[in-house]
């Protein structure tokens, strides 16, 4: 499942529902110092909360990845090499006006002859491929494993315990947003007759005095919780609540329906050799298919060109290979576009996405291990549950029950939310000692999203491109590192901190951030690419 609409629906429902070498010799600044700046108290400006993750911890007092201070200190003017990098994902808007400049092209295929010019096995794959071809609603796994009938899956009763939880949890879930609609709806409604005004303004209700009237008292009442939790207006609140509606809705009809079948390709999704399946149409199927988009835009939106966003890396080719659909994706899906994106030329490949079942994670492993074996690197996403995953099995992954990796270029990214200090890890994140690698800025992120225009996301989906991105600077301007030794600079090169943070949003549960990841960093592009130049 794609890993942004959990986050954005835990948010609202906080908001509404609750009445190589050592580090050390690298840093920009000392690693003591860095644990004794004094926080920010102040709210981040607009332009900060657009750009936080390109922010320098120490200037900014921020935890970004110090972005605009590599390129102002060490880039500067210098020329990089070309990198493609693969975004395995939901469709990517290639015409986006901060987009179109980095969209890779597969010289070596004609366009719109109907032909396999390259005798790669895709026909008109112009800017990638799109393995889900008209589809975008689907199952989650679990789902499909109930839906088979097959009893004798070992993972079956495990799957169906899971479904009669998550059906009843989700028609609650429904019920809640659609009743806070209403009751939203119905207090704008009593305070406009009674201001004699629709566009009133926070001041105008807390003027207001509702002594004797019960009803307005409750609208009153209601206004200044929504105001107090951030929503300035009550059509923005009216708007996110009713995505929630719209989230819960899709995922009954569709997510957790064991009689909806969404697979519209025509091929067996069980069968690895059953390929050529899909097309070469790699835009969104819809403007809410914004996924890709955004992820996209974090790793290489079009930097200072007076457009919405800048992305991490320049000298980038976007390649987009369409396989994450509105549900969970399939493993042959993302095994066949990982091997595309090795074999037609990527050097880092982007996955943000996830799931907890995965009855062909050996064809996805061993993708992952053919894209380590040919020097590419995969970044990759640690989910939105805010759970340990040395303890429970997200997939895609690069090992077995903690057990040996299968590559050495396999990096996933945990998330920062963009307040330095106790709550600096996102809420959501999941973390783990073993199977997460470092953390990067992934909550409240601007950037791309369909038709020209920009939107904040959060998620570790925002997280990996981070990190992708900071692969790609050093593929470019060092291209003879190989991508094992890419995924050594980034994990090296991270500042280590000493906070105690807060762990999976649960304030009882307080942790130093060394301990929620292998390297026990949080990632910084400035160090990163100095240590490359040292190698």
């Amino acid at each position: 499942m794609k890993l942004l609409k959990p986050v954005l629906f835990s948010a609202v429902a906080a908001a509404i529902l609750s009445s190589c070498g050592g580090s050390s010799e690298i840093l920009s600044t000392p690693v003591e110092n860095v644990d004794t700046v004094p926080l920010k108290v102040s709210e981040l400006t607009q332009a900060e909360k657009e750009n936080w993750g390109h922010l320098d911890l120490i200037k900014d007092t921020i935890p970004g990845m110090s972005v605009d201070k590599a390129y102002s200190e060490i880039i500067k003017d210098k020329k990089g090499k070309k990198v493609i990098v693969a975004v395995i994902d939901s469709g990517i808007d290639i015409e986006h006006e901060d987009l179109d400049g980095v969209v890779w092209t597969n010289e070596d295929e004609i366009p719109g002859n109907g032909k396999d010019d390259d005798n790669n096995g895709y026909i008109d794959d112009i800017h990638g491929w799109n393995f889900l071809g008209d589809a975008y609603d689907e199952q989650l796994e679990y789902v499909r494993i109930l839906a088979s009938g097959d009893t004798s899956n070992p993972e079956y009763d495990r799957a169906k315990a899971e479904y009669d939880e998550e059906y009843q949890k989700t028609l609650g879930q429904k019920t809640q947003y659609e009743q806070i609609y209403q009751q939203i709806k119905n207090a704008d409604e009593a305070v406009a007759k009674h201001l004699n005004k629709e566009d009133y303004t926070p001041e105008d209700v807390n003027g207001i005095n509702a002594e004797g009237n019960e009803t307005l008292t409750q609208a009153v009442g209601m206004l200044k919780y929504m105001y107090g939790n951030g929503f300035d207006s009550t059509d923005k609140a009216l708007s996110a609540v009713k995505e929630g509606v719209e989230y819960f809705s899709d995922k009954l009809n569709y997510n957790i329906n064991k009689e909806f079948n969404g697979r519209k390709t025509g091929d067996n999704p069980n069968d690895l050799n059953d390929v050529g399946y899909g097309n070469g149409n790699v835009m969104p199927s819809e403007k809410g298919e914004s996924h890709g988009t955004h992820v996209a835009g974090i790793i290489a939106a079009e930097r200072n060109n007076g457009l919405g966003a800048n992305g991490v890396a320049n000298n980038v080719e976007i390649m987009s290979l369409r396989a994450v659909p509105n549900g969970d994706e399939y493993d042959k899906d993302i095994a066949l576009a990982i091997r595309y994106a090795v074999d037609n030329g990527a050097k880092v490949i982007n996955g943000s996405f996830g799931k907890y079942y995965s009855p062909h994670s050996d064809w996805v492993r061993d993708a992952i291990a053919y894209a380590s074996k040919n020097d590419v690197v995969f970044v990759n996403a640690a989910g939105n549950e805010g759970i340990d995953l040395d303890v429970k099995a997200v997939y895609p992954n690069d090992q077995v029950d903690n057990g040996p990796e299968v590559g050495d270029t396999f990096i996933t990214v945990g998330a920062l939310a963009p307040k330095y200090g106790s709550n600096m890890v996102a809420g959501f994140s999941n973390y783990g000692k073993v199977n997460v690698d470092i953390f990067a800025p992934g909550a409240k992120v601007y950037s791309t999203t369909p038709e020209n225009e920009y939107d904040t996301k959060g998620g570790t989906s925002m997280a990996a491109p981070a990190v992708a991105g900071v692969a790609a600077l050093i593929r470019s301007y060092y291209p003879k590192l190989t991508a094992a030794q890419v995924k050594q600079v980034i994990l090296d090169s991270g500042l280590a901190l000493k906070t105690q943070v807060v762990v999976g949003g649960d304030a009882n549960n307080v942790k130093p951030i060394a301990d929620l990841s292998k390297s026990t960093k949080i990632a910084n592009a400035y160090n990163a690419l100095i240590l490359a130049s040292q190698q």
